[in-house]
């Protein structure tokens, strides 16, 4: 039975150009010339304004731990433009070929799925070069096709009982991409938490038992008029980004503009942005490679716990996400350490969905952000 979230969701997608069907399917990648992927979703880089949020999803291509990122704001402001187009700009990465599961040929064999090579004792397991997943799960999706089930067309044909993974296992080492997260059934939430928590899905049921590595970014989108994210899951999402409907005419010109030639002819757009498109994966890369180097000293350590203890956060997840959110920015600048500018630049970004609320003031979490940051780092 499909439900009425799942159609609305299935038509969301195809109005937006996502290219992708509603139920799980990955989006299209990064190493396909315009012409091959004919239509294709929206190029990411000429997404116009909406830089907090462009940032937010670049950090978590260079830094998969800094835990996802929750994009709230206004219908139509390229919430899943923005995601679509981030799938197809991701480098690609090595897999185990006739792993399910994509499992890292360079992991321990011990977190490999039951049923990758590797796992059974293959040291020198074929790999290629895949896309890095990035599944959509509908809102209407029941608890099996997220979890994965046993195969019941196997088991009455032949009488075996099989696994058929899920939407977990399809996003393994990639991005689960939630629209409307806040409208997500409470079951559903649950059931990510643990897995989010643990990097692992156990499925026990119908006399099938297995356990499979379920490491991925979350991603979700919403419109804050439709309700709010429960608290336990808000806390999951390492960076919490605010869009709107741009303010300022030029701005605004440029997104019609640029929206209606995509529309018109799709290919040539595509190309058009193609430069664009390699400078920005390219960019991804030297990121990622030089993460490791960007120094954060005690100076930026002192400034963020500052910060944070300015606001009043619960527990230490904000500075560790401030921090490492951080050194993605200076590793995407190609900098050698994190400065003020870096930790000023994300903060609202890594903090604003980890306030207490405070019943005598009704400023918005974004102003609070804003104001202990003129405190501690000066106007």
């Amino acid at each position: 039975m499909v439900t009425s979230a799942q159609n609305r969701i299935g038509r969301d997608a195809e109005g937006r150009g996502g290219g992708a069907p509603a139920h799980g399917a990955a989006y299209a990648h990064a190493g396909h010339s315009p012409a091959s992927a004919g239509r294709g979703p929206y190029p990411f880089s000429a997404i116009a304004g909406q830089e907090e949020m462009k940032l937010g999803l670049l950090i978590t291509a260079v830094d998969p731990k800094i835990g996802g990122v929750l994009i709230f704001g206004d219908r139509g402001t390229g919430k899943s433009t923005a995601v679509r187009g981030l799938a197809q700009l991701l480098p690609q990465m090595r897999i185990v070929s006739e792993c399910r599961y994509h499992c890292d040929p360079e992991d321990d064999p011990a977190n490999c799925a039951p049923d990758c090579p590797r796992r059974n004792g293959d040291t020198d397991p074929k790999t290629e070069m895949a896309p890095v997943p990035v599944v959509d799960l509908p809102l209407g999706a029941s608890e099996d096709r997220v979890v994965g089930s046993l195969d019941l067309e196997r088991a009455l044909a032949h009488g075996e009982k099989h696994f058929e993974p899920g939407l977990l296992a399809r996003a393994n080492r990639g991005f689960l991409y939630i629209d409307e997260v806040n409208l997500l059934e409470d079951h559903l939430v649950d059931l990510l938490l643990d897995v989010a928590a643990s990097g692992e899905n156990v499925v026990e049921r119908e006399g099938v038992s297995v356990r499979h590595p379920a490491k991925f970014v979350l991603i979700g989108s919403g419109n804050p008029e439709e309700g709010e994210l429960r608290p336990q899951l808000l806390d999951r999402f390492g960076l919490s980004v605010e869009v709107g409907t741009p303010t300022d005419l030029p701005t605004r010109i440029e997104v019609v503009r640029r929206r209606d030639a995509f529309e018109n002819d799709p290919v040539t757009f595509r190309a058009k942005w193609q430069p664009e498109e390699d400078k920005l994966r390219e960019q991804i890369l030297r990121a990622r490679s030089h993460l490791e180097n960007v120094e954060v000293g005690d100076e930026a350590l002192g400034r963020a716990a500052e910060l944070c203890m300015a606001l009043g956060t619960d527990g230490l997840r904000g500075e560790l996400t401030l921090m490492r959110a951080a050194r993605a920015v200076a590793a995407l600048d190609g900098a050698d350490a994190v400065t003020d500018a870096h930790l000023r630049r994300i903060a609202p970004s890594a903090l604003r969905h980890r306030l207490r609320r405070d019943p005598l003031d009704e400023s918005g979490s974004t102003t609070r952000v804003e104001r202990a940051m003129a405190e501690v780092f000066g106007s």
